[in-house]
């Protein structure tokens, strides 16, 4: 497993989180923009069970760099 490209998934059973670190330019936009979910000195970094589905959307729509990306989980 190459360290420098590894991909994540995190889920609150409504939506799953991927991420990619190849991708990640770190900007921070999602520590700022869901501070509750996005904690980069935590591990792990993502949990997505501290906010709505909608506001999780809506910040990972804001990753400049596409590290970011979600989708619907199937009811």
């Amino acid at each position: 497993m190459d360290p420098k490209n590894i991909t994540k998934e995190y889920t609150n059973g409504e939506v799953t989180i991927v991420w990619q670190s190849a991708k990640c330019i770190h900007s921070g936009n999602c520590a700022r923009n869901n501070p509750d979910v996005f904690q980069p000195r935590e591990k792990p970094w993502i949990k997505p069970e501290a906010s709505s589905s909608e506001k999780i959307i809506e910040t990972v729509n804001k990753c400049p760099s596409g590290a970011l990306t979600y989708f619907l989980n199937k009811k």
